[in-house]
C-alpha cells in the first residue's frame, strides 16, 4: 500500500532530510558515514538521530568493534513509509 503524500516537518528539515535519503537507499549506515555524507559535528548529527528516532522514524544499534563504541542507524518501516510519504508531497507541490 503506497502512503498518502504527507508533508512531515520532522523529515523535512534539510539534515533529516538527508539522513533519511541516505538511509531509503541502505539496510544501514554508520554514525560517522552520515557525519562525514551531511558534514556536520557529531552533537548537531546526534541531535537530528535523536528526534528522529523519538518519532518511530530511525532505530540506532550500538556495539563495540574494534575496541570503540560504533553506532548505526536505519529506517523503521514507519520512517521508510513517512520518507516516502513525505517525497511524494514535496513531488506533487513541485508539480503544481
Amino acid at each position: 500500500m503506497t502512503p498518502l503524500p504527507r508533508f512531515d516537518p520532522v523529515i523535512h528539515a534539510p539534515g533529516r532530510l538527508q539522513i533519511c535519503a541516505i538511509l531509503s537507499g541502505v539496510d544501514r549506515a554508520e554514525f560517522s558515514l552520515l557525519r562525514d555524507r551531511l558534514g556536520v559535528s557529531d552533537s548537531v548529527l546526534s541531535k537530528h538521530l535523536k528526534l528522529l528516532e523519538d518519532s518511530g522514524y530511525l532505530a540506532l544499534t550500538k556495539a563495540s568493534q574494534g575496541g570503540r563504541q560504533r553506532t548505526w542507524a536505519n529506517l523503521t518501516k514507519q520512517g521508510k513509509a513517512a520518507f516516502k510519504a513525505h517525497v511524494a508531497e514535496l513531488n506533487r507541490m513541485a508539480a503544481l
